[in-house]
């Protein structure tokens, strides 16, 4: 890999919603997008479900050590069988994400990786921008802003993440770079999927909401609604900001009195609503919204944020993206900033100090050569 033009990298991401891993190839320089290529899912049984959930909410012990083996194992198992990928760009499973106390982890080795692929790996994206002050948080919108570019946008845009924590990037396409003054705002938004789908696993032992039946059956009770909302000082806060998957929990016992779909209908309220607040933090309204991650494909979700959202909102495929494969084609493309001294974030996206370039780069051998020495 020399030069500084495009090549083929593979992102892996493994999301707060614990379903599986997503790998997609992008063919990038790491300004621009010249390709999409091949994509690959690789989902987590119930028994690997189990092993990661016990490890939330921890930074390291026995539990956190089996969901590391769970994660390295299935992402070998999966990415093995992309061998034009020049580089891979490895997120790993985040177990605890507290910036505040200068804290995040992803489990997985991404040195152990690149032994097992043969091939550079780039991982541990989050820490550098945590230690100098920043959220850590959300880190595609370097990548929202390549996308944005590729559309042909010329006015303020908007993309929605909705995983099991909800972000959002709102993109000027007018300025030149990502790290430019006012080119980009990221920052959480609130629950995504991820309150849903626990519920529904316990309650109904299904792993979500498949095609938003519950939502779109059940009532909306207002006064849960306004209570959610009011209640979370989260929102008021100025971005950027970051959430932990946990951080919301109180919201389970606020529909614990209701039915199934009327619980369910009611957290996905509120994840419409945590969106509408976000939307007015934004400098510029959008022109739309690009909706992408798993709750897209929840219709009464969407029709939720269509009702609150004063702006056109459409899934990223109706601008020719693959919205289930998006974020793990940011940490290929990520991945190739890294490898060539370019910033991952800024300001604008996790307020970090001024820009920075997150992640360590692991070749293979160097565990060999070591454990020779």
């Amino acid at each position: 890999m020399c030069g500084d033009g495009p090549i083929w990298a593979l992102g892996a991401m493994s999301g707060t919603s614990l379903d599986g891993v997503d790998c997609a190839l992008v063919r990038t320089d790491g300004h621009k997008v010249a390709e999409f290529g091949e994509s690959g899912y690789r989902p987590y049984t119930e028994a690997e479900r189990a092993v990661l959930r016990r490890a939330l909410g921890q930074a390291d012990g026995p539990d956190v050590e089996a969901a590391a083996e769970v994660v390295e194992l299935a992402h070998a198992e999966l990415l093995t069988g992309f061998p034009q990928a020049e580089l891979i760009g490895f997120h790993g499973q985040t177990t605890l994400h507290q910036p505040d106390r200068a804290l995040t982890v992803q489990i997985g080795n991404g040195a152990l990786l690149a032994e097992t692929l043969e091939r550079p790996v780039v991982w541990d994206f989050r820490s550098a921008d945590v230690h100098l002050g920043g959220q850590g948080a959300p880190l595609a919108p370097f990548y929202h802003f390549a996308l944005a570019k590729r559309a042909g946008f010329r006015r303020p845009v908007a993309f929605l993440n909705i995983g099991g924590v909800a972000n959002i990037t709102w993109v000027d396409p007018r300025r030149d770079r990502p790290e430019a003054d006012g080119a980009l705002l990221a920052f959480d938004t609130g629950p995504g999927n991820a309150l849903i789908d626990d519920l529904c696993m316990t309650r109904l032992g299904r792993p979500m909401d498949a095609d938003g039946v519950l939502t779109r059956a059940g009532q909306v009770d207002e006064d849960v609604l306004a209570e959610l909302l009011s209640g979370e000082a989260f929102f008021s806060r100025m971005p950027p900001k970051s959430l932990d998957r946990n951080d919301f929990k109180g919201w389970d016992t606020a529909v614990s009195g209701l039915s199934d779909a009327d619980a369910v209908a009611t957290l996905a309220a509120g994840t419409a609503g945590a969106v509408a607040l976000a939307l007015q933090h934004c400098p510029e309204p959008p022109e739309r919204l690009l909706v992408t991650g798993g709750g897209r494909r929840n219709p009464g979700l969407m029709e939720l944020i269509r009702g609150l959202a004063a702006c056109t909102v459409v899934p990223v495929e109706a601008h020719g993206f693959d919205g289930d494969m998006l974020e793990a084609q940011a940490f290929a493309f990520l991945a190739v900033r890294v490898k060539r001294g370019l910033p991952t974030s800024c300001a604008g996206t996790t307020g970090v100090a001024a820009p920075v370039g997150g992640g360590r780069v692991s070749k293979p051998g160097r565990l060999l050569r070591r454990a020779e020495g």
